[in-house]
């Protein structure tokens, strides 16, 4: 069949499989226990993140070359989504280290590879990932951060928000403007490190989910940084930003897949074992027909999320379709999925002695990250296969 090596290289192997049941255990075991503790408190979950450091799964992507695992971005899904099963916030460790160092395997030069993506591998630092400013969300062209060059220098000002891990990072990718009459065209990204003078962070952000995942305001006040913390070529940052978002916003259809599905399994075991007029929940048709649409629906989304993930890989001409197809869908069956959940619970789904109502607000922001589910329908009709 034609073609057939390709799917082969990117089917569920046994290796993919062994990594999700090696997952599946050490997230039940070292981060399931602390996932309400963490909501409750929206404190980062540093269990995870030791937990995933010393298995060498804080951030899989990373090339062989580099220190790192190497593993290909069906095997990242997985990863994503079986610690999301367990605890949304979490799983931002793995997604967004992924998000933050991308543009620099992407774009960046052999020296900021070893640098940085070296420095990722060992467990030295978290990544994030610099593009949204107050006025600039979707309209992510519209920035105001500047970038001046000072003879071996860069001088970034300028606010960044609505950053993931801020303040808990080492390294950040930052967007900037150095050439303000290009505008996308004008845009050149950076590596910045927590440590750089001028660098500081705002207050936590309140937010309705994923509370153990820090969401701060950057600022940059005159951060000085040498020139060879460019990434690519002056003018590419936003190319670079662009076709970061085409592989990353398949990890948010992971993270969507692991929620919706701890809140299904949960849902099941519930209704399973809660009594009413005599018989189990689980035995009324009403109830068999909702668990049958939430169950089709993830396996619908888990598809499309793998066959993603595997053009990711190849870096197929469709990749920019498919990632948004990918993150919309998943995230729109995840806020469906975990709604229901708390509708079969009753009133206990409701109450925060239950996970479900957890899960259904952490699911939440998947359909808004990386790209509002608005703006993925823009980015689908603009590319339709």
């Amino acid at each position: 069949m034609a073609g057939s090596e390709d799917f082969d290289l990117f089917r569920i192997s046994e290796e993919h499989e062994m990594l999700r049941d090696a997952v599946r255990s050490l997230a039940e075991a070292k981060i399931a226990p602390y996932a309400a503790e963490v909501d409750e408190e929206g404190r980062f979950p540093q269990e995870a993140l030791d937990a995933l450091q010393a298995n060498d799964l804080h951030a899989v992507h990373v090339p062989e070359t580099y220190g790192g695992a190497g593993a290909d971005a069906l095997a990242t899904v997985i990863v994503i989504e079986e610690v999301a099963r367990v605890c949304a916030s979490s799983s931002l460790i793995p997604a967004v280290n992924k998000l933050g160092s991308l543009p620099v395997q992407l774009s960046g030069s052999e020296e900021l590879k070893a640098k940085y993506l070296g420095a990722l591998a060992r467990g030295e630092g978290m990544f994030s990932y610099c593009l949204s400013e107050p006025e600039a969300g979707s309209d992510a062209a519209g920035m105001k951060t500047r970038a001046v060059r000072d003879g071996d220098f860069w001088v970034l000002n300028g606010v960044k928000r609505w950053i993931t891990n801020a303040g808990v990072s080492e390294f950040y990718t930052v967007m900037a403007v150095t050439d303000p009459e290009k505008r996308s065209r004008g845009i050149s990204a950076f590596v910045v490190e927590k440590g750089d003078e001028g660098v500081s962070f705002g207050a936590p952000e309140k937010k309705l989910g994923i509370k153990g995942s820090p969401t701060r305001e950057v600022y940059l006040d005159n951060v000085r940084i040498p020139a060879d913390r460019m990434i690519g070529e002056e003018g590419t940052g936003f190319a670079t930003a662009m076709k970061t978002l085409d592989h990353t916003r398949i990890t948010i259809a992971a993270q969507a897949l692991g929620i919706a599905q701890g809140a299904l399994d949960y849902a099941k075991g519930y209704v399973k074992e809660r009594k009413q007029f005599g018989k189990a929940v689980a035995e009324f048709q009403g109830v068999q027909f909702m668990l049958a649409d939430m169950a089709m629906k993830l396996e619908a989304a888990r598809q499309l999320t793998y066959s993603a993930a595997a053009k990711s890989q190849r870096v197929d001409a469709d990749l920019t379709f498919f990632g948004a197809a990918a993150k919309c869908f998943a995230s729109d069956v995840a806020m469906e999925i975990t709604t229901d959940a708390v509708q079969l619970l009753g009133g206990y789904g409701y109450t925060r002695d239950y996970p479900v109502e957890r899960m259904m607000r952490d699911a939440k922001i998947t359909q808004i990250y990386e790209g509002t589910n608005q703006v993925q329908r823009i980015v689908m009709a603009r590319n339709l296969p």
